[in-house]
């Protein structure tokens, strides 16, 4: 268990946790001792005046529906999207933010600390937690767009220059479509929410869904999306596996909600492909993964334990 933060022995009992996405802000209240005791959406300000605000108004609101005052808070955590550099937040392009300097900003606001953290990496900690993966994990977030974050003794792994994880971007098909980062064939090109909707190229409110639909009613081209996101998806496992040896890959993001369609077909990809290499077989990596449900809180978990974070250890029970 971690030893308590300083906030703590000061006898504040509530850390607040916001995960920050484009279009919604999820806030959760932990106790010191890792139980979630309220949890809210609210619509996310576009640009850094409305970031900030939305946040403020976000913990407001929590406050209010949980029943606990500004008073009671510890330490507030916060993961979003793009570079984050001691507090300040770089190039969260789905935000309209630019440079913002979020922990000071949101802190001198609210009066509490604020620690902040890319929003996957905040998320991998929080999918350890609720997970209960004491051992090493990686938590591969399959939405708009892909990413990864490793865990291993409680702890995220940033690597070198913070970029451990980041497998979106790893071309695994040079020939193919063409990349937002420039590159082709990346796993994101496969598997990307975004991408997907894109290669689709058809109206509709849940793209990836109707792409699952008419694939199972036999269209083509259908079919080809389908096998490149469950082949995609699967090609993140082997890369996290076999560079990092991590005992777990927790599948998260909103690319969950299809449920076992999702994850069967990844686990029939990651067999398929093993299919002639005993090598491979041995990993079992189709064992390996497991979907968050749908839903699941883990950015904002994750986030309240970040803000609480101690110098030894990140994660804390969660009860």
């Amino acid at each position: 268990m971690a030893s308590a933060t300083a906030a703590d022995r000061a006898g504040r009992p509530i850390r607040v946790g916001l995960d920050v996405g484009g279009t919604k802000i999820e806030a959760v209240a932990v106790s010191a001792g890792g139980e979630i005791l309220g949890l809210l959406r609210r619509p996310t300000g576009w640009g850094a005046d409305a970031v900030i605000e939305s946040i403020a108004e976000a913990v407001a609101a929590l406050a209010e529906e949980t029943g606990f005052a500004l008073e009671d808070v510890a330490s507030a955590g916060v993961g979003i999207p793009g570079l984050v550099d001691a507090g300040t937040v770089l190039h969260a392009v789905n935000l309209g933010v630019e440079s913002l300097d979020l922990a000071d900003r949101a802190s001198a606001l609210l009066g509490v600390p604020f620690v902040v953290e890319n929003d996957v990496k905040a998320a991998a900690l929080g999918a350890a937690a609720l997970r209960g993966a004491e051992e090493s994990m990686a938590y591969l977030n399959l939405g708009t767009g892909v990413a990864a974050g490793i865990v291993v003794d409680g702890r995220i792994w940033r690597g070198t220059r913070g970029f451990a994880g980041e497998v979106g971007h790893l071309s695994v098909a040079p020939g193919g479509r063409l990349c937002g980062c420039g590159q082709r064939g990346c796993i994101e090109t496969l598997c990307g929410g975004g991408a997907l909707a894109k290669a689709w190229g058809r109206p509709g409110a849940l793209p990836v869904l109707d792409i699952l639909d008419a694939a199972d009613a036999g269209d083509p081209e259908a079919i080809a999306l389908r096998n490149g996101l469950h082949q995609g998806a699967a090609a993140a496992v082997r890369v996290l596996v076999l560079t990092t040896d991590v005992d777990r890959v927790i599948i998260g993001g909103g690319l969950t909600s299809l449920g076992d369609r999702l994850e069967d077909g990844i686990r029939a990809a990651l067999r398929d492909g093993a299919g002639t290499s005993a090598f491979m077989r041995s990993l079992r990596l189709d064992e390996r993964i497991e979907l968050l449900p749908a839903g699941s809180p883990a950015g904002a978990f994750g986030a309240a334990l970040v803000g609480a974070s101690t110098p030894t250890k990140e994660i804390v029970p969660h009860g």
